[in-house]
């Protein structure tokens, strides 16, 4: 398996124990997860005992209600991780459907039981809730508490609140079943190669589009969305259905809209994300540019959609086994210090990674840290995918943020925010690169490293704020009353595919059907963090690659942080202020700047 590229898709019952991630942090049998699972079922049955008792019973009662939450926050956070992580590694097992339905339903009922909380919080005069506050039994919870006030003006009434809480695993509905169509029930066959027939999937078509020969990416690419194509209907009314939920929570709770509802938690301004989308349209002809440069490079008469994910340099061939790429990641993050690397290196090494593909694993990598257990990474890792490399470097970097904030924060703090989270994951990438162009062996490793650099900005600056505008329109759409039909949503995504791909691509007739295939809508208004993340990750970088001691130790006390701060907060105490467009405009000028060296590079080659 040490070996293993794409030429096959075992089954997991095939996979070598060494190669999968060993669960027991959480559990160590089923047995185990049952007792939790009933454990947490009695805690609910106890969860109205602090019904009617907050503002009578003062601080003592409510100190007492949030070291319940504890309890069983991390009861059902453990229970929930399990069920989570092994439906992630076969989602066709039967068992691992059954489990994780189970622990959904359990939260659900959780959720209705203590519905009545943030209401009854809420309800308690501000001058007592002052007091509340400041005094000694509440002090370590409050964070917590500040950050469930600020809520008041959107929590609804008890009775209200639990018809909500009620109909959130049927809310679900949506995202579950794209999951099970996508990652399961689609089979996208096998293509043709000069070493046989490979296999097409979620995960291998990265390879395929990175591929030289044109006529296998071509092939690959057709073949893939066809399938998409088979099920566009399913797949749009699924994703509709997911963004009226979005719009419905937010108008019964009083937002103004579903993007101002899910940006409201992590108390970042809505002109934040304007001016993400508004900078990028400001260098979208740099990009064009860079495409037309790409058209030339690669010899086209045109440049279409699956060109432009091919590796520029394409006289250079990469091969890590998976412990060489751990290796090298970890001689990249050196300048993070010892305990960093060292706790990352016995991680990857150990425990921490579930490193292939199998049958009906999901696609794509995460990390998922939790509290109790270690910060687990889901990786379909390949040797001959740079790529992939730079993606264990950048779950590493969410699996140590998880690390240190677990290691540095009570329960109730440690939840860091995902706009944080992309910063700490690529950053790493950033030291990754920075490491490998300084020991590039000739000019051609050096073009091949800063060609990735650039695809790396084009995939999270620019391509992750396109998805962001999507989202941003389909939402609109429905909060004017226009329903998302399968034509208006190939419409609207086309329409974004012509404004950020330039005059120089050429499309294909399915290739508006990538709007309908990608799993993160379903989590509306997330992607753009990873373009902010990686503009903060950018400018941290570049601080800590040329700063002192000083500025290690301030990167690595943002990540000791947690969730005790809100991130733009966070950030700012890290070196950067999120809350400006400047951190997004420097990014891209250095997007500018590494297309404007490679064109150097190609220019000096061909002379």
């Amino acid at each position: 398996m040490g070996n293993r590229t794409a030429d096959s898709i075992p089954k997991r019952g095939e996979l070598k124990p060494e190669d999968t991630w060993d669960l027991s942090s959480l559990y160590t049998s089923e047995a185990d997860w049952e007792r939790d699972i009933k454990k947490a079922a009695s805690y609910i049955e106890k969860a109205d005992t602090f019904a009617g008792t907050l503002r009578s019973g003062g601080s003592m009662q409510i100190r007492k209600l949030m070291d319940f939450l504890n309890e069983i926050g991390l009861l059902i956070e453990r229970s929930g991780h399990y069920a989570f992580l092994k439906y992630s590694e076969d989602a066709g097992n039967s068992e691992n459907q059954a489990r994780l339905g189970r622990i959904t339903q359990l939260e659900t009922e959780l959720s209705a039981a203590l519905s009545y909380v943030e209401p009854e919080l809420l309800s308690i005069p501000e001058d007592e809730m002052k007091e509340i506050l400041a005094s000694e039994e509440l002090s370590e919870f409050s964070i917590r508490l500040k950050k469930i006030l600020r809520f008041k003006p959107y929590v609804l009434s008890k009775e209200e609140e639990r018809i909500l809480a009620l109909q959130s695993d049927a809310a679900e509905t949506p995202q579950n079943a794209f999951e099970a169509l996508s990652n399961v029930d689609m089979q996208f066959g096998t293509i043709e190669t000069p070493d046989g027939e490979k296999p097409l999937s979620q995960s291998s078509l990265s390879s395929f589009l990175q591929n030289n020969d044109r006529n296998i990416r071509s092939a690959a690419y057709k073949q893939f969305y066809k399938i998409f194509d088979g099920h566009k209907n399913t797949l749009s009314a699924l994703y509709a259905g997911s963004v009226k939920q979005d719009v419905y929570q937010a108008k019964v709770r009083g937002y103004p809209s579903s993007r101002a509802k899910a940006l409201y938690p992590d108390n970042v301004p809505e002109h934040v994300y304007n001016n993400l989308i508004s900078v990028i349209h400001e260098f979208l002809p740099a990009l064009h540019e860079y495409y037309s440069f790409r058209k030339s490079v690669m010899g086209l008469k045109e440049l279409r959609h699956y060109d432009v994910y091919v590796p520029l340099v394409d006289t250079i061939e990469t091969h890590y086994s998976y412990d060489e790429a751990v290796d090298t990641v970890n001689r990249a993050l050196a300048p993070l210090g010892s305990e960093y690397t060292e706790v990352l290196r016995n991680g990857l090494l150990g425990t921490w990674v579930d490193k292939y593909e199998n049958q009906g694993k999901r696609s794509g990598a995460f990390s998922a840290g939790s509290y109790a257990g270690d910060p687990y990474i889901l990786m379909n890792y390949k040797e001959d995918v740079l790529r992939d490399m730079f993606t264990l470097a950048h779950e590493g970097g969410h699996s140590m943020h998880s690390w240190y904030s677990v290691h540095n924060n009570p329960f109730q703090h440690y939840h860091y925010t995902i706009f944080e989270a992309e910063a700490a994951s690529t950053f790493n990438e950033q030291l990754l690169a920075d490491y490998l162009l300084k020991h590039a062996e000739n000019d051609e490793m050096k073009a091949y490293i800063i060609s990735k650099q650039i695809d790396d900005i084009i995939a999270t600056i620019f391509r992750q704020t396109m998805f962001a505008e999507f989202e941003s329109r389909t939402h609109a759409s429905v909060e004017a009353g226009q329903p998302l039909t399968a034509e208006l949503l190939r419409s609207m995504y086309r329409d974004l595919l012509t404004s950020y791909f330039g005059p120089e691509m050429v499309f294909e007739p399915e290739s508006d059907l990538e709007g309908l295939r990608i799993p993160h809508f379903y989590r509306a208004f997330y992607v753009y963090k990873y373009a902010t993340g990686l503009s903060a990750a950018i400018a941290l970088s570049k601080q800590v690659l040329e700063g002192d001691e000083t500025d290690r130790s301030r990167y690595i006390r943002f990540l000791k942080s947690g969730g005790s701060k809100f991130p733009i907060d966070s950030l700012k105490d890290a070196g950067v202020d999120m809350s400006s467009p400047d951190a997004v405009r420097s990014a891209l000028g250095q997007f500018t700047q590494r297309v404007e060296t490679l064109k150097e590079m190609f220019k000096k080659k061909t002379q």
